[in-house]
Parts: C-alpha cells; sequence; structure tokens
C-alpha cells in the first residue's frame, strides 16, 4: 500500500453503514482508515459490508482497543484535526498537510471533552451549518466533505491524484 494521502479516524463510531460508507471513501482517496473501540457493531456486520461493497477488501484499516493505544501507534498520523459542532474555525479556513489525520466522535454523542482537551482549540474545526435547528451531520457526509476539503488543498503537494478515466 502507498503511503496514505490521509488518515481518517473514527472514534468509537456506532453505526456500521457509516463505517462502511466511509471505508469506501478511504479506499477512493488513498486513506487509511483508523477505528477507535469499542465499536457499535462487529467488523463482520452485514451492514458494515453492505456499504463498504467489495471495497472493504482493499481499505487499509487498523483497529485500536483505545485512544491511548492509537496515539501510541507509530504508523498514525503526524496531526490531528478534530471535527466537531463545537468550534468556530470552519474546516475549509485551515491549511492541512499529507498525513494529516481528520478525527470525528461518534454518532450520537460527538467527541468526549477530553478529547477536546487533547486536540486543542487550534485544531478543531466544523463544517459550517445554515440551518440553526441542524446539530449535525451524518458522520460519513461530513467524513466526505472533510476528506474531499483536505485533498483539495493538497493538490500540487506529493499527495497523488486521482486515476484518469
Amino acid at each position: 500500500m502507498n503511503t496514505p494521502s490521509l488518515h481518517v479516524v473514527l472514534h468509537q463510531p456506532e453505526i456500521p453503514q457509516n463505517t462502511g460508507n466511509i471505508g469506501r471513501t478511504c479506499v477512493a482517496v488513498n486513506a487509511k482508515l483508523w477505528l477507535i473501540r469499542p465499536l457499535g457493531f462487529k467488523l463482520e456486520d452485514k451492514y458494515l459490508k453492505r456499504a463498504g461493497m467489495d471495497y472493504w477488501k482493499t481499505l487499509d484499516v487498523h483497529e485500536h482497543e483505545d485512544w491511548a493505544a492509537f496515539r501510541a501507534s507509530d504508523l498514525g498520523p503526524k496531526r490531528l484535526w478534530l471535527f466537531t459542532t463545537h468550534a468556530e474555525t470552519a474546516h475549509w479556513d485551515v491549511q492541512y498537510e499529507p498525513g494529516d489525520g481528520l478525527v470525528f466522535g461518534k454518532e450520537t454523542s460527538g467527541a468526549p471533552d477530553w478529547l477536546h482537551g487533547e486536540v486543542g482549540d487550534k485544531h478543531r474545526v466544523t463544517i459550517p451549518r445554515y440551518q440553526s435547528c441542524l446539530r449535525s451531520l451524518n458522520l460519513a457526509t461530513s467524513a466526505g466533505i472533510a476528506t474531499y476539503e483536505a485533498l483539495r488543498q493538497l493538490r500540487g503537494t506529493s499527495v497523488q491524484g486521482p486515476n484518469p478515466a
């Protein structure tokens, strides 16, 4: 496998369909997927497999028992960006670098306070919402928006572009 352009980090994801879709996106863009336990499903889940389709077989995915084990890994991201509704900075107003990690919390409650603290205010970003009644976007949608914005910014760097059609 090539060096990943980005890392997508899911902290305690709960819905297998979201994780399957995110895995499929990771395959498409040569990103590594990190799953931080506990998970709300088993990796053998039929809904995960259906959403990830046959792409799941080629996905570069790593699981860790907890956040500390993930952080101790020497294969992880260089920098972390926490995507949260509790940030002021829009995701398009920061400068991504090859090898960055895009971190997402669980679907029902987002990232815990201690994770916000560890990442710090300078590395917390939000995807703007224009309707105040909407609490948040779907996890798979958010990961897709974030991943493609980071890749848009990384054009012209050492990140390999898309294959021609």
